[in-house]
């Protein structure tokens, strides 16, 4: 149990942390807005769980302009992906 239990990553035990990897799982991008709409957080909130996600490298992001506005959007890394699959078969072999 204890093995199970390590596997886990702390980095997804916030659900808006755990909400955006599973966007980005399932999206190969995704933008500020379009995410913060779907999680339904404010914009500081998903600031400060999109910073912590980027210093573990788990997602990128790159920032340009759509008709003068500066956007910015999201991806998933390797890494990031990986603990993410990592994290969720830990989850799903503790609930075995």
């Amino acid at each position: 149990m204890k093995d199970i239990l390590n596997n886990l990553d702390k980095a997804f035990e916030n659900k808006v942390r755990l909400g955006i990897m599973s966007v980005l799982m399932v999206n190969d991008k995704i933008d500020f807005i379009s995410l913060k709409e779907l999680l339904g957080v404010t914009d500081g909130n998903l600031a400060s769980h999109l910073k912590n996600l980027e210093k573990k490298q788990y997602i990128s992001f790159e920032k340009d302009f759509v008709d003068r506005k500066p956007n910015t959007t999201y991806k998933a890394t390797d890494t990031g992906k990986q603990a993410f699959k990592a994290h969720i078969n830990a989850i799903e072999n503790l609930l075995k």
